[in-house]
């Protein structure tokens, strides 16, 4: 695949808690050259994202993020605030604790109601991979294809591992056909995204690439 290809598939990501307001400038004019599909950045940001790209890519933010237990009502308030800020796609963290229980009407009950605030903008579901057995990883493709959502996404980049090929393939072969891919975490050169993007990943999630 072409360097550019690969590009146009990724949300070039700067998440650190200790990011800057100037870091995210420069990562927003850095996406922008490259014409990445997006910047995710931290919710504080997505003002100065939106303001410098101007709509020339698409603003990527978080909600529940890293850990998605906060309350549902609470997840939906940071959607509502990124959305008037200027978010064109929100990237939430599913309640892992729900998911464990089995509270699966809750956790489908949520992804609907971040959908309903985000309304036509993108919304990818982290489901944290690293954390999952294949049963709960099917179950959660599963209920993101129930639930309206956007994208089903592998992972936060700050649990204890990132994506992997055998998850984006085993979300793609569970999903519907409508629901898209996203592979996150630890993927740091254009070789491993191709490889993501060739079984199946439709968007990648990372830092930088390298050759």
């Amino acid at each position: 695949m072409e360097k550019s290809e690969i590009l146009s598939k990724v949300d070039l990501t700067l998440l650190s808690p200790t990011a800057t307001e100037a870091q995210i400038a420069a990562l927003c004019e850095k996406a922008a050259a490259l014409q990445t599909a997006s910047v995710c950045v931290p919710p504080c940001y997505v003002g100065t994202a939106a303001k410098t790209l101007n709509g020339s890519i698409k603003v990527c933010t978080v909600v529940g993020f890293p850990n998605g237990y906060g309350a549902t009502a609470i997840k939906a308030a940071e959607t509502e605030e990124a959305v008037k800020n200027g978010a064109d796609e929100i990237d939430m963290v599913i309640n892992l604790g729900w998911l464990k229980d089995k509270k699966y009407d809750l956790l489908l009950d949520e992804i609907k109601q971040i959908k309903t605030v985000c309304g036509e903008r993108v919304l990818k579901v982290i489901i944290e991979t690293c954390l999952l057995d294949e049963a709960e990883k099917i179950k959660m493709c599963e209920i993101v294809s129930k639930s309206g959502a956007d994208f089903i996404k592998t992972s936060t980049g700050f649990s204890k591992a990132g994506a992997t090929v055998e998850d984006v393939v085993l979300m793609r072969k569970h999903c519907a056909p409508a629901v898209k891919i996203k592979a996150a975490g630890g993927i740091r050169t254009f070789a491993a995204a191709e490889v993501m993007i060739l079984n199946g990943a439709d968007r990648i999630g990372t830092s930088s690439l390298t050759e």
